[in-house]
């Protein structure tokens, strides 16, 4: 087992709580959550679309305003999701990174950004 964030799971009840107030639950199939964490994902690009870097030193204040809301919007729908679907946040990603831990070797990885499959088997 790891170590849990108890902020993480204030976060979580907290959510709860505000849908639960407001009967939304029934609206949320994973089919909708998945739906709109993609659209919040999506929107979490908008403030970045036109830089000439894509630095975030270039954002204005607002647009880093922006940015940290819609943040908060992913962050909610991925914490609903998991929920409804039962997942572990905390296992699936402790999962996820003993698996990339091994398609990314340190020694062939390192420094470099293409995919995997680029130095595999090398």
């Amino acid at each position: 087992m790891h170590p849990r964030i108890p902020d993480l799971e204030a976060l979580s009840a907290m959510l709860h709580e505000f849908v639960v107030e407001r009967e939304w639950g029934q609206f949320h199939t994973p089919k909708n959550l998945a739906t709109a964490l993609s659209v919040e994902a999506a929107e979490l690009l908008e403030p970045f679309q036109w830089l000439s870097t894509g630095d975030g030193s270039e954002l204005t204040e607002s647009a880093r305003a922006a940015v940290r809301l819609e943040m908060g919007d992913v962050l909610a729908y991925l914490l609903l999701l998991a929920d409804r679907m039962g997942v572990d946040l905390y296992e699936a990603l402790a999962e996820k990174i003993a698996i990339n831990a091994k398609k990314y070797p340190v020694d062939k990885a390192r420094g470099r950004s293409e995919k995997y499959t680029a130095y595999e088997g090398k």
